[in-house]
């Protein structure tokens, strides 16, 4: 083993804290470099700092160091070498996370997982696969395709995103409404905890000998432990698929229709809704072929044998029309449905190109309140007096609104920050929740004060204290304490996102 480089010549010159931060950060490299490759190791500042944060590039933060393991036996020793000094580590994927679950740990290790990217079985009789967490969500249904198969769950990040950070954050995409989310869609996982020990949850069967803990890991976050193997279920490719797009003049009457299909019994494959400063956007980037002219728009997908699916468009139109439909345009072959989903799933990257930094928000409301809150954002783009343009998983009522804004403007980073809290918040105040499918991360830890008791939050911590005593696992993105979350409303109070009376239930 060679030795570390000789320290630089400024160090001694360093403020107290960061000679600390060098020695332990020396001491972390020395150990992992006697149980790993060193050329799976990254700790010079220029390494780290393309892992400093991941989708979710509001905020930033450089690690001690990386690890990128290629076996799971490396994962396994360099969990335990953390563990035994006591130091915090943060998995991340391909990092393509918009709530910053991936953000690194300042006196931690990032282990990125990218490198375990080999799918080790498909059986096409059981309808399986079993990949290691680095694997693409799209490279599964690559491997599929040859048998009429394929995996379900589509994030829009999909090219890039792994199947590991799938699981962390139980992602979704455009087509869980009908398919389900990545925890409907996973039988089991492997992997290791914090101190290195080898455990496996569920399997290829349908059902497993023990305490079901498989839907406790799915969504975990890397708060518990580190998941090395997927196994996913594969479903059969649909025979046709044709995507209908209904234009609106009014947002109030497309979140009506949303609800309409969804009570007439329909469950599309998918379910879309874009504002009208959204598909313009969309438009000029890709060129979908959406109506620009439209206050709102839905995209609803229909799949199944050549007789389902016309009879499902033929209901899905009918619904539409009596709900307000000014104009219904089907996909008349697969390069226009595919173009008609391209434009959904370039939201977020056009977007970036009208602005030079956006938050995407990630809540979830009752479908019958889709109007109600579009009509709440618009108020609060004037109070806050920043834009926001919007895309929806309709079907589901999953929102992602997403606030523009300029980071390099500190006082524009505020407003959004406090015009975020105020969607998370009146989503709850509807009935529903602050995350749908991207994850708490840092984004919306405090927002889990909204909807969580102090009861409930001592429970959840509970969990994450069962699986990882010495709170190593992703440190500082459990539910938060008390005086956090009362913080969190004396912020809310200072944005005008509520008023003082209310602060009492934090």
């Amino acid at each position: 083993m060679s030795a570390l480089p000789a320290p630089s010549p400024d160090r001694a010159a360093s403020p107290p804290g960061r000679v600390d931060r060098d020695a332990r950060r020396d001491e972390l490299v020395r150990a992992l470099r006697a149980v790993v490759p060193a050329h799976t190791l990254i700790w010079h500042d220029e390494g780290t700092t393309p892992y400093e944060c991941d989708g979710l590039t509001a905020y930033r933060q450089r690690p001690l160091a990386v690890a990128l393991p290629e076996t799971p036996q490396q994962v396994q020793a360099v969990l335990q070498v953390c563990h035994r000094l006591g130091v915090p580590v943060v998995a991340r994927g391909s990092g393509t996370g918009l709530s910053g679950g991936a953000l690194p740990h300042e006196l931690g290790l990032t282990l990125s997982l990218t490198r375990l990217n080999r799918i080790l079985k498909l059986d096409p009789l059981a309808c399986t696969a079993v990949v290691q967490c680095g694997v693409r969500n799209t490279a599964i249904s690559e491997a599929a395709a040859p048998h009429g198969l394929y995996y379900a769950p589509d994030p829009s990040s999909q090219i890039a995103c792994s199947i590991g950070g799938n699981v962390a954050e139980n992602a979704g995409g455009v087509h869980c409404l009908k398919y389900g989310l990545t925890v409907h869609n996973v039988l089991g996982v492997r992997g290791y905890t914090i101190e290195g020990e080898p455990f496996a949850i569920g399997g290829d069967t349908l059902d497993s000998a023990g305490l079901d803990l498989l839907a406790l890991l799915v969504g975990s976050e890397g708060l518990l432990a580190v998941v090395t193997e997927v196994t996913v279920r594969l479903l059969p490719r649909p025979r046709l698929a044709r995507c209908l797009m209904a234009s609106f003049a009014d947002v109030r009457a497309a979140g009506d229709a949303v609800a309409a299909i969804i009570g007439a019994g329909l469950i599309p494959a998918g379910l879309e809704m874009m504002d009208r400063p959204m598909t313009a956007a969309v438009e000029d980037f890709v060129h979908a072929g959406y109506d620009t002219t439209a206050e709102a728009i839905l995209l609803c997908e229909s799949d199944g044998t050549p007789e389902e699916v016309a009879e499902e468009i033929e209901r899905m139109t009918a619904v539409l029309v009596a709900a307000g439909a000014t104009a219904v345009q089907v996909s008349q072959d697969e390069a226009q449905r595919l173009r008609f989903w391209s434009g959904r799933k370039n939201a977020f990257p056009a977007s970036g190109r009208i602005s030079p930094d956006y938050l995407c928000m990630d809540s979830t409301i009752p479908r019958k309140r889709l109007a109600d809150m579009l009509q709440a954002i618009t108020a609060m783009q004037a109070k806050h007096g920043l834009r926001c343009v919007n895309v929806f998983h309709a079907g589901d009522g999953n929102l992602h609104p997403l606030i523009l804004f300029d980071a390099n403007d500190a006082d524009e980073l505020a407003r959004a920050e406090a015009f975020g809290a105020e969607i998370l918040e009146t989503s709850v105040a509807m009935g529903g929740t602050v995350t749908g499918e991207h994850g708490v991360g840092v984004e919306k830890l405090n927002s889990m004060c909204v909807q969580f008791s102090p009861e409930e939050r001592e429970q959840m911590l509970a969990v994450k204290r069962a699986f990882d005593p010495q709170g190593l696992l992703n440190p500082g993105k459990a539910i938060p304490t008390l005086s956090r979350c009362a913080e969190y409303g004396r912020m809310l109070v200072r944005g005008g996102a509520l008023s003082f009376p209310e602060l009492e239930r934090f």
